[in-house]
């Protein structure tokens, strides 16, 4: 973070410091609406008294102005108001999609664990706007309290038990509607969860279609999203039911509560206590407290789901980071020199390994678990259980993680391409133009310069999302041209060529070795031609090191590092 630049921290402050401005303003507005809303029958009941039994038509123009006025100013205020409200509510949905992002993308990670793909998504989209809809609530409920404290005045102006009623009734009704909430609540929780797991496990399935295809898995995937599927259709009925109760008692509540208010006011004006226009006024400001009401169920159903969707958020945002401290820059300029120091990698013993500067290093392994823990080690997903790692003599622990990964790049063979050109894959903005000189050189290195000659349009052509239309083994050449192509000074490859043919592969190694010439790589693999174009080559035998030397070299003297590579 540059100099003076604001923090996620202060951003967030800031866009909730509006956002509550904005909720403010629309309350403020929504007052005023509700003010014209319950003046309304008033003004409706003094016509009644004023003009029409006394039958003055100057009155009765004049009391119609005054309401053609008000009807006026229930327009705008009740348009400004939605525009502030809603307004808040899509910022908020923004600003937290925003947060969510930023947690699952920070180099410490930790945000992803337990949660399929598609959950996060579905945490950064149907969460974050159900949360961001409570600003919305709010204002909408601020502005329902205003109405009935509005009638309730209007109310013990006209008739003292009238107005008694609904000062007393209305908390009593706030308070049930409370409490027929907390089961919406807590089902709603449970939807969102379910419904997110079955984004994930589509996402997974759509990511993974090739591979299933050609296992001939198809029907056992699609099983497997049925069952999970209907489980979530389940929990979501389910919720729909609990909504569908707590709306319907509240609102027979509500129509209780006014039917007892027109029941008194009827008496009162069998009584004399009231006059005609009162009378309507009376009824009238029953029925519109019929709105105000329904807003308040409404506002405790949007409540109710929100705080669900926001402990999902919660969630994420509070995960606990995978690695921890750290906070150095790299010492320039870096010279790329690694060492591990009783570190340890599934084995009982820590092992210890330098990885010399400006060396292509080979790593061969008889255990796949071993060589995962080693590249999580490396690219400090994950710190060691004992021991440490360094880089030109400075543990991993002490560098900030996004800094240390500008300058070692672990390239897992199983990354994402993106939807785009071949050369925006390669290297962002890649255009239509043909590629740089720097970016010839990968591409000629990675054999990517023959996948484009094979394609319509050479490097310009669109690769579709995830490089679904290329072969497993173009999809690994452009993984590997991306990667060259970030000039890391410090730069691990995993498997990259294991989806090519063997003279391909040759071409590759060859290539590898000459673009980085003179800079830190490591290759774990098994790949005989990768491991001979090496200066050095490492084996990992179950998490400890079994033997060290050039390719040749431990082809004719080790039996086991020929039966991991060679057979």
């Amino acid at each position: 973070m540059g100099a003076g630049e604001p923090s996620g921290r202060d951003v967030l402050a800031r866009s909730v410091r509006g956002q509550a401005r904005r909720v403010a303003l629309g309350a403020g507005f929504g007052c005023v609406h509700q003010l014209g809303e319950a003046l309304v029958p008033v003004l409706i009941g003094v016509v009644i008294d004023q003009a029409v039994a006394g039958r003055d038509a100057g009155r009765l123009l004049l009391w119609l102005a005054v309401l053609a006025v008000v009807y006026v100013c229930l327009s705008w205020s009740f348009r400004l108001g939605a525009r502030s409200g809603e307004r808040a509510a899509e910022e908020a949905a923004h600003t937290l999609r925003l947060a969510v992002v930023r947690r699952v993308l920070d180099p410490r990670g930790g945000a992803e664990a337990g949660l399929l793909p598609g959950e996060l998504a579905n945490v950064a989209t149907e969460d974050a706007k159900r949360v961001g809809a409570v600003n919305m609530a709010l204002t909408s409920g601020t502005s329902a309290v205003a109405g009935i404290a509005v009638s309730a005045v209007a109310l013990l102006v006209t008739s003292v038990p009238l107005g008694l009623i609904v000062l007393l009734g209305t908390p009593v009704l706030l308070w049930l509607g409370h409490l027929l909430s907390k089961p919406l609540e807590r089902r709603s929780e449970a939807e969102q969860d379910r419904a997110a797991h079955a984004s994930g496990v589509a996402a997974d399935l759509v990511a993974g279609l090739r591979v299933l295809k050609g296992l001939g898995a198809e029907r056992a995937a699609v099983e497997r999203y049925r069952r999970t599927s209907r489980v979530s259709l389940a929990v979501t009925l389910r919720a729909a039911r609990a909504e569908s109760w707590q709306t319907g008692l509240v609102l027979a509540l509500t129509g209780g509560f006014i039917a007892l208010i027109a029941l008194v006011g009827g008496r009162l004006a069998l009584e004399g206590s009231l006059s005609l226009g009162q009378l309507v006024s009376a009824v009238g400001l029953a029925l519109f407290l019929l709105g105000p009401l329904e807003t308040f169920a409404w506002v405790n159903a949007e409540l109710a789901q929100g705080r669900a969707s926001a402990a999902r958020i919660a969630g994420v945002l509070s995960a606990a980071p995978a690695v921890r401290g750290g906070e150095d820059l790299v010492p320039e300029p870096v010279r790329g020199a690694l060492r591990l120091r009783g570190v340890r990698l599934g084995g009982p013993d820590g092992i210890d390994l330098d990885l010399p500067a400006g060396c292509l290093t080979g790593i061969a392994v008889t255990d796949p678990a071993g060589a995962e823990a080693l590249l999580r080690c490396l690219g400090r997903e994950a710190d060691p259980e004992t021991g440490s790692v360094e880089l030109d003599g400075v543990p991993l622990t002490r560098l900030d993680p996004a800094a240390l990964r500008a300058s070692v790049l672990v390239a897992a063979h199983d990354a994402a391409l993106f939807g785009g050109s071949l050369a925006a894959n390669v290297t962002p903005g890649g255009g239509t133009e043909g590629p740089d000189p720097l970016t010839a050189r990968v591409l000629a290195a990675a054999r990517v310069d023959e996948v484009a000659r094979s394609l319509p349009h050479g490097t310009a052509t669109e690769v579709g999302e995830g490089g679904r239309s290329l072969s497993g083994g173009q999809r690994q050449r452009v993984l590997l041209a991306r990667a060259l192509r970030t000039e890391a000074p410090v730069l691990v490859l995993h498997d990259p060529t294991t989806a090519v043919d063997a003279v391909t592969e040759a071409r590759i190694a060859e290539g590898l070795r000459e673009i980085r010439q003179g800079r830190t790589t490591v290759v774990v693999t098994n790949s005989p031609a990768l491991l001979a174009v090496t200066d050095r080559v490492v084996l990992l035998d179950g998490g400890r090191i079994g033997a060290e030397g050039t390719h040749e070299q431990l082809v004719r003297a080790d039996a086991t590092y020929r039966t991991a590579v060679l057979a």
